[in-house]
């Protein structure tokens, strides 16, 4: 597991696609069949940074910052019987960074999008959100509605049924979680790559583009594998 924090605002758009190669081919041991890649999305202060750090640190932050630009992290989960590598990109909630963070939705498997349970005005953002992920990744984008803080519930302003019906309407999955206890935090990412990997399994998704979000296994640097007529000239070979 690794955490990258405060990546430069001034990332520009594809600096996302380098990056990954870069951190793909100096990862280490290649334990792993596939790379998802998700983006975590919400109003600032809904916890999208606490989710993460829970996620992939089994730690709840106290006095978590708010993003600038975005933040990274990885962590290595199984799904039927398969290592799957999740690179996760924590986008920032403020509107000045939304040029910056638009960048990261394209090529993205999974799209968690949080608000916080007890701030209605989080909530009532969620279909400008949802629009620009339907806009930018897409259309087998695996969506996941996390309403966060379920363990302030004495200050809940949101119900959990208007929240489902919301989540139903659009298609969307949903769990109520919290990032202090860790309530449900494992099961919104795991159960986001189940259905990733569904869809692979179902032939859905073109392992091909790039625009998926998903990539095999990747090649070991240095290592090649002979053709057929390679190895069998090398078998042949008198010399």
């Amino acid at each position: 597991m690794s955490f990258i924090s405060n990546v430069s605002r001034k990332l520009y758009d594809g600096f996302d696609q380098t990056y990954e190669k870069i951190f793909i081919m100096s990862a280490g041991p290649y334990n792993y069949s596939y790379i998802f890649k998700y983006i975590i999305i919400g109003d600032m202060g809904v916890g999208k940074s606490c989710l993460l750090h829970q996620f992939t640190e089994k730690k709840f932050m106290a006095s978590c910052p708010h993003t600038i630009g975005v933040e990274f992290g990885t962590r290595i989960i199984e799904v039927d019987k398969q290592k799957i590598k999740l690179q996760i990109w924590d986008t920032a909630g403020q509107e000045r960074f939304r040029a910056v963070t638009r960048s990261y939705y394209r090529g993205a498997a999974g799209a968690l999008m949080v608000y916080d349970i007890t701030r209605r005005s989080t909530y009532n953002h969620l279909s400008s959100w949802l629009t620009d992920t339907r806009n930018l990744t897409n259309p087998s984008t695996v969506i996941f509605l996390i309403g966060n803080k379920s363990d302030l519930e004495s200050t809940r302003e949101v119900t959990y049924e208007e929240a489902k019906n919301f989540a139903d309407e659009h298609g969307l999955l949903f769990a109520e979680a919290s990032a202090m206890t860790g309530q449900n935090v494992e099961e919104a990412f795991l159960e986001t790559a189940r259905k990733i990997y569904q869809s692979i399994k179902d032939g859905r998704l073109d392992l091909n583009s790039s625009e998926t979000g998903v990539q095999h296994k990747p090649a070991q640097p240095g290592r090649t594998t002979l053709s057929n007529d390679a190895q069998t000239n090398k078998e042949n070979c008198s010399c």
